[in-house]
C-alpha cells in the first residue's frame, strides 16, 4: 500500500512516521528545512515513552512521488490553495484523499444535503480549486485530536491525545471504499482511527473545543492551562461554547458540548494550540478556517456571536500586526 502524506508537520509527520514504521510505503510532500532534514536524517517521532526515526520518500514535487493508493492532506488552511494545483500527479481515479484539517473545512457543504448543499466557501477554496482538483468521489473529511508540535526540522513531538487519534468520514455519510483503505493504513501504524457516520458532528465538536481556549491562547501567547487560571477567562470560555452551540443548532447539528469536561481539560492542558505555534514561528495563521468562517456561517443562518466576534476581531488585528494574515 502506498500512502502519501501531504504536509508532514505536527499531525502529518506523526501519521507518516507511524505508518512507515508499520510497514506502509509512505511518501511525504514537504518543503524547506523540514524537507531537507527528512531527506538527510529521516523523519523522527518523539512519543512520551518512545523515540524512533524512519526513512520515507520526500519531495516538494508530487510528480516525483507518482500515483498513490491514498493521500492524507494535513497542511494548514492557508496552504490549501497551493495543494489544488499540485496534487494531481498523486491521484488515480479511485485514490481517496482525506483532509485532516482544523476549523470549518473547505468542503463543508459538499454532500451536506438540504438548502445549503453544494455551497462554496471562497475564503477557504478560492475559485473552487480544491473542489475541481479532488472531486466528490475521492473526498474524505476528517479531524485529528492529538496535540503535537515540530520542535525542529524533521522531528515531530507528541504531547497529548494520541490515544484519541483521528476521525474520518465521507461527506455524505455513505460507505466509501477509501475509508476501508485508510483504516488498514492506520491499523498498520497502530494509530487510533474512528470512522464517523456524520463527520460534521465531529468537526463541530472539535471546533467548539478549539474555540473554548484557542483565541485566548493567541491573544496572551500562553498555553491552554494558563488561560484558565483567571476565572473571568473561564467564564468567557463557557460563553463562547454557548454561542457555538447556538450556531450548531441553527446549522442543523445536534452536538452536545459538555462544558464542564472541556473546562476541566483546559485547566491541565499545557499545549500551545497550532495557531499559536504558527504565530510564534512567524507562519501564516489559520484565521479564516478557525475564526472567520464560523462568523460567516453565523451570518448565513442569522445567529449572533458577540463574545466570539470580539475575540476574533482582536485576533485579526494581532495576526495582521505580525504580518501573518491579510484578510
Amino acid at each position: 500500500m502506498k500512502i502519501c502524506v501531504y504536509g508532514p508537520g505536527a499531525i502529518g509527520g506523526w501519521l507518516a512516521a507511524a505508518m512507515a514504521k508499520g510497514g506502509i510505503e509512505v511518501s511525504v510532500v514537504a518543503r524547506g528545512a523540514h524537507l531537507k532534514a527528512i531527506r538527510e536524517n529521516g523523519l523522527t517521532l518523539e512519543l512520551p515513552d518512545d523515540r524512533y526515526t524512519v526513512k520515507v520518500a520526500a519531495s516538494d514535487n508530487p510528480a516525483e512521488l507518482g500515483p498513490q493508493d491514498g493521500v492524507i492532506v494535513t497542511v494548514k488552511a492557508p496552504s490549501l490553495p497551493s495543494v489544488a494545483g499540485a496534487i494531481g500527479p498523486l491521484l488515480r481515479e479511485d485514490t481517496p484523499v482525506a483532509f485532516l484539517t482544523n476549523g470549518i473545512p473547505w468542503w463543508y457543504f459538499i454532500g451536506h444535503g438540504g438548502a445549503l448543499d453544494g455551497r462554496s466557501l471562497p475564503r477557504l477554496d478560492p475559485n473552487d480549486g480544491l473542489r475541481n482538483a479532488i472531486g466528490r468521489k475521492r473526498l474524505i473529511g476528517g479531524i485529528a485530536w492529538p496535540a503535537s508540535s515540530v520542535p525542529e526540522a524533521g522531528v515531530i513531538k507528541m504531547s497529548a491525545g494520541a490515544a484519541r487519534g483521528c476521525v474520518i468520514g465521507s461527506p455524505d455519510g455513505q460507505p466509501h471504499p477509501g475509508l476501508d483503505l485508510l483504516e488498514k493504513a492506520f491499523a498498520a501504524g497502530n494509530l487510533k482511527l474512528t470512522v464517523a457516520p456524520d463527520i460534521r458532528d465531529v468537526i463541530w465538536e472539535k471546533l467548539s473545543f478549539n474555540l473554548s481556549a484557542g483565541p485566548m491562547c493567541v491573544l496572551t501567547t500562553s498555553p491552554v492551562k494558563d488561560t484558565h487560571v483567571e476565572e473571568a477567562l473561564v467564564r468567557t470560555s463557557r460563553q463562547v461554547m454557548t454561542e457555538v452551540s447556538a450556531l450548531m443548532a441553527a446549522m442543523g447539528r445536534n452536538v452536545p458540548i459538555d462544558q464542564e469536561k472541556v473546562v476541566a481539560g483546559n485547566r491541565v492542558l499545557g499545549h500551545r494550540p497550532s495557531i499559536l505555534q504558527d504565530l510564534l514561528a512567524g507562519r501564516p495563521m489559520e484565521v479564516d478556517a478557525l475564526y472567520s468562517t464560523p462568523l460567516e456561517l453565523a451570518e448565513m443562518v442569522g445567529v449572533t456571536l458577540p463574545t466570539l466576534e470580539t475575540r476574533i476581531g482582536l485576533i485579526k488585528v494581532r495576526a495582521r500586526q505580525a504580518g501573518l494574515y491579510n484578510g
